[in-house]
C-alpha cells in the first residue's frame, strides 16, 4: 500500500519505479512488474499475455545498464507469435563462467507488435502502433540471502557541502529520486532510481545547505517496484 503521506512528485518517481506496471493498457501484459533471476537455477521464465483483441508479434530485448554492460543473460527467444488472449512463455538463461558476488540489474523491454491494419474508409491507412512495458531484471547470487529491506544497508554522508550515498552491500535498492534532508525539509535528488552495490552517488540540493541537517528522509520501494513507509537513516559528517 502506498503512503498517504507522498507528495505528488514522490509518488510519481515510485510509480516509475514500476515500469509502467501499474498503468497497462491493451497489449503485451507481463505476469509480475520484475523478472527475478536466480543464480542457483540458472534460468527463469515469465508469462506475457496478448490482452489486445488481434493477434500480435510478441518482441523480446534485453537492454545493459550503463553502469553495467557485461552480458549476463540471453533469451531462449527473442520473437513470437501470440494469438489474442493468449499467453507465452519467456525464458531468461543466465550465462558467464564467473560465479555472482552481488545482485546485478538489467532491463527486459517486452513490445507487442500489431499487424497493420488497411482499410479504404475514407481513403485513410490505419496501421497498429505497438506498445512497450520496461522492466527491471535483477538477477541474484547464488548463496546470498534474501534482503527485504535492503535499503537500510545505505550509507548517506555530508561533507565539504557534498551530499552522497554508499550502497555497500550486495544489493541492488531501488527508491525514489526525491529526498528530503531533516530537521530542515530541504529537499533533494538522487541521479537516478536505483543504487547498484559499490555505487557511491552524489546528490543535488537546490541552493545552499539549510541549517545542519543530521537524518535523510528516503522514499525505498521493494524488489518488486512497490512504495512502502519513508525511511530515515543517519546523516553522516565528514570524509569517509
Amino acid at each position: 500500500m502506498i503512503p498517504r503521506c507522498l507528495s505528488r512528485p514522490l509518488l510519481a518517481g515510485l510509480l516509475a519505479l514500476c515500469s509502467s506496471s501499474l498503468a497497462w493498457a491493451d497489449g503485451m501484459i507481463p505476469e509480475t512488474s520484475v523478472v527475478i533471476v536466480n543464480e542457483a537455477d540458472g534460468e527463469a521464465s515469465i508469462k506475457v499475455r496478448n490482452s489486445d483483441n488481434a493477434t500480435a508479434l510478441l518482441h523480446v530485448t534485453l537492454q545493459d545498464l550503463p553502469e553495467d554492460t557485461e552480458p549476463l543473460l540471453f533469451l531462449s527467444q527473442p520473437v513470437w507469435r501470440v494469438e489474442s488472449g493468449k499467453e507465452q512463455l519467456v525464458r531468461f538463461i543466465l550465462r558467464g563462467e564467473k560465479p555472482l558476488a552481488t545482485q546485478r540489474l538489467k532491463r527486459v523491454i517486452f513490445e507487442g507488435i500489431p499487424q497493420s491494419l488497411e482499410t479504404k474508409a475514407q481513403g485513410l491507412a490505419k496501421v497498429g502502433v505497438s506498445v512497450r512495458q520496461n522492466l527491471p531484471v535483477i538477477i541474484h547470487p547464488k548463496g546470498l540471502a534474501p534482503n527485504r529491506a535492503p535499503w537500510t544497508e545505505l550509507q548517506w554522508r555530508l561533507a565539504d557541502g557534498k551530499l552522497s550515498v554508499h550502497n555497500g552491500s550486495p544489493y541492488v535498492v531501488r527508491l525514489a529520486q526525491e529526498l528530503k534532508l531533516l530537521p530542515s525539509g530541504q529537499t533533494a535528488r538522487l541521479p537516478r532510481s536505483y543504487v547498484l552495490p559499490g555505487d557511491t552517488l552524489e546528490i543535488a540540493f537546490d541552493g545552499g545547505l539549510q541549517g545542519s541537517p543530521n537524518k535523510i528522509r528516503s522514499y525505498p520501494a521493494t524488489v518488486y517496484g512497490f512504495a512502502v513507509d519513508a525511511h530515515e537513516a543517519p546523516l553522516q559528517a565528514g570524509g569517509a
